[in-house]
């Protein structure tokens, strides 16, 4: 059976449900250049939609945003909505490669494309065969926009769009390409009814998110867990979303804290790590939750959080094509080491390896049922077919559920060991050595030994100024996890490869 979620109006369009019911004067953006107040932002959207069609857009094209996080990005994302376009979203951390590919896959007619990221993507603007228009966008990061008009330029000139496209919820609203941790980045498509289900299902309830929140997302807007918390949540209560075009180092999420107070933040695992390592993090006042999705949150880490800053992190897991998290913690009722228990409104399985369902403590693959599942990849019937089953999404994932009904992460399926003929999960064995007090991170992919047989081997970042001594690492694992899980061989890495999501890119440390 299909899990519904919030009933909608089969007449319906995303940039009018989450622009055009709040108060003019209520603050929406704090940017770089300002602040901004949602009926200033309605009406930029308004306009970006007539800037988009005076470039003669039309309704169902694809328009590819790669911008970086100001608030010309939700104007232009819910602009394009609203005028019935569907805005592709683009990593801005990519190669001029990666944008050939992107832009061509897509074949987006028109590109929004930030300043600063303008001269990357020239190459692959240069070998669009579809692409009409190019507009460049302001940062604070500066860059120049060449040959292309700017797109704030296009937007002041233009005619205001008042009446919105007759979309309906079942439209493809947009795209999300996915991180492209194996393989290329797959093309996910979302309705015009998904974004809000997020909200309604996880942020208001989970969250607790009202008009009153101040939300920083250190995960940027281009992906889907950034998309949620910085613009789908807020905007759907009436919140305030800072956004910060430059990366979200440790230091600029310190300074983030200190200028702009926000009660809610979402980050990543590493990001955790880093601030708890050695940035002063003290108490911040006014953090009522935080979030953290990409990879499991080991439990040292969420612990060392609570005791530290004084409120606790909600890990939780979600994926590109459910759009936001299914499976998560919730304040009053937190078990760090686990991802907690579903969301209400999804429905998930654990299946075996050998068919059926798997009991409690067995561990198995998991699939979510849930309103905000893309329609499918763009263009990629064979991906589409081992990912989408009906209702069923297949996530890759694997899990064991206990009786209490809370689910523990163990790896995702490809990155899984066999030694001496057992499973291993990469991170439990990950957790066991960032638990050490001289380990930042670390990653476990399996490695032949003389004997051609299989073992675990870790890649470790060790904390400022600790040093990572090999023998008692595999000591310390030993201590805590059985014998044969321990990794024979561990080299220390100034960093480890990750996805914009920050999901750690294991196959590229098998190659190695």
């Amino acid at each position: 059976m299909y899990a519904r979620g919030v009933e909608l109006p089969r007449d319906y369009n995303m940039a009018v449900e989450l622009l055009d019911h709040h108060p003019v004067d209520r603050l929406a953006v704090i940017d770089d250049d300002g602040r901004h107040t949602y009926g200033w932002l309605a009406e930029r959207a308004r306009r970006a939609a007539g800037a988009l069609r005076e470039l003669g857009v039309q309704p169902e094209q694809r328009v590819a945003l790669c911008m970086l996080d100001t608030v010309e990005f939700p104007a232009a994302f819910l602009g394009a909505i609203r005028m019935g376009a569907v805005p592709v979203l683009l990593n801005t951390l990519l190669t001029p490669d990666d944008y050939r590919y992107l832009l061509r896959d897509s074949r987006a007619c028109a590109l929004i494309v930030s300043d600063a990221l303008a001269t990357k993507l020239a190459p692959a603007i240069a070998d669009a065969p579809a692409l009409h228009a190019v507009a460049v966008a302001r940062s604070s990061l500066g860059g120049e926009a060449g040959a292309y008009p700017r797109w704030e330029a296009l937007v002041e000139a233009g005619p205001s769009l008042e009446e919105p496209a007759q979309t309906t919820r079942d439209d493809v609203a947009f795209w999300l390409y996915s991180s492209g941790s194996t393989g290329k980045p797959k093309g996910a498509m979302h309705l015009q009814g998904s974004a809000i289900q997020t909200a309604e299902l996880y942020a208001k309830p989970i969250l607790g998110i009202t008009g009153d929140d101040v939300v920083y997302s250190a995960a940027k807007l281009f992906f889907a867990y950034g998309l949620g918390n910085s613009l789908t949540f807020p905007f759907a209560v009436g919140a305030c979303a800072v956004l910060l075009a430059e990366r979200p180092t440790p230091a600029a999420v310190m300074r983030t804290f200190a200028a702009h107070r926000p009660t809610i933040f979402c980050g990543v695992p590493t990001l955790f790590a880093q601030l708890l390592a050695d940035h002063g993090l003290g108490r911040q006042e006014g953090l009522r939750v935080s979030t953290s999705a990409g990879e499991a949150l080991p439990r040292h880490i969420g612990e060392q959080w609570r005791e530290r800053v004084g409120s606790d992190i909600l890990d939780g897991i979600g994926s590109t094509e459910m759009l936001h998290i299914f499976l998560s913690n919730r304040p009053g009722d937190i078990a760090y080491g686990t991802t907690g228990q579903p969301v209400p409104g999804y429905e998930l399985e654990l299946r075996a390896d050998g068919g059926g369902l798997a009991a409690d403590g067995e561990e198995g693959s998991l699939w979510v049922n849930g309103p905000t599942a893309c329609v499918g990849y763009w263009a990629d019937r064979e991906r589409s077919l081992a990912t989408f089953h009906g209702p069923w999404t297949r996530t890759g994932d694997r899990y064991i559920r206990d009786a209490a009904g809370r689910w523990t992460y163990c790896g995702r399926a490809d990155d899984m060991l066999k030694v001496g003929g057992i499973w291993v999960s990469p991170f439990e064995v990950e957790s066991a050595l960032a638990a050490h007090p001289a380990v930042l991170e670390a990653a476990v992919v399996g490695h032949e030994d003389a004997d051609g047989l299989t073992k675990p081997k870790a890649f470790v970042v060790g904390k400022p100024g600790q040093t990572v001594a090999v023998e008692e690492l595999k000591a310390f694992v030993k201590a805590t996890l059985a014998p044969f899980k321990y990794p024979r061989w561990i080299e220390q890495v100034a960093e480890l490869p990750k996805t914009a999501t920050g999901k750690i890119q294991r196959f590229k440390l098998r190659g190695r």
